[in-house]
């Protein structure tokens, strides 16, 4: 477990949620290549350049052989949904706020991201990127702040649903809306990955 921070803004960890069972896509999403390498080992280069310290949230049913340096953080399977990871990552590191991306994000890269931290507000629940089309909080290309997340496994007592993005909408999330909406471009299903493979092929 981690220490009480002294400074007054949290520090800012990655969290690359590849623990989802992949049931639409047919394989194992983080599997993938977008880029070259496993969409997991991408999306987690991308955060270790911007974060203090980077994780990969997984089932403890998964191979963790994977999981770069020892990084891996299982799921406690208190919480449904994504909430299972990134809380399980803030009970391991309660001071931290997490940068969180999702492996179903061929087209998210370094500018954007960069894009969200500059836009940070530590004093808000998560600053989310968002599509100009949706207007709409992303929560899995967010930053969620230590007491936002606390105020989160408050809201799941009492709450009907566990969607990320409903808790977000309802309480104090500040967007971030990328240049282009299309480096939030989910890919779900073979469908979507052939998609993202023609645009990412034409850039």
């Amino acid at each position: 477990m981690e220490k009480k921070s002294n400074t007054m803004i949290p520090p800012l960890y990655g969290l690359v949620l590849a623990g989802g069972k992949s049931t639409r896509m047919g394989q194992d999403k983080r599997l993938l290549h977008y880029h070259g390498i496993p969409q997991a080992d991408y999306l987690y280069s991308l955060l270790e350049a911007l974060c203090d310290k980077t994780f990969m949230s997984l089932r403890t049913d998964q191979d963790h052989t994977s999981a770069i340096k020892d990084s891996a953080i299982l799921d406690e399977d208190i919480y449904r949904g994504p909430f299972n990871g990134i809380l399980s990552a803030h009970n391991s590191y309660p001071n931290a706020a997490w940068l969180v991306l999702a492996c179903d994000l061929p087209l998210i890269d370094k500018d954007s991201l960069s894009q969200l931290i500059d836009a940070r507000d530590s004093e808000a629940v998560a600053t989310a990127m968002a599509t100009q089309k949706s207007g709409l909080p992303e929560p899995l290309v967010a930053i969620w702040e230590p007491k936002g997340l606390i105020k989160a496994i408050d809201y799941l007592k009492t709450a009907e649903s566990s969607c990320p993005r409903k808790f977000l909408i309802r309480n104090n999330c500040k967007m971030v809306i990328p240049e282009k909406d299309q480096v939030l471009l989910n890919a779900n299903n073979p469908e979507e990955y052939k998609e993202a493979l023609t645009i990412i092929q034409s850039i």
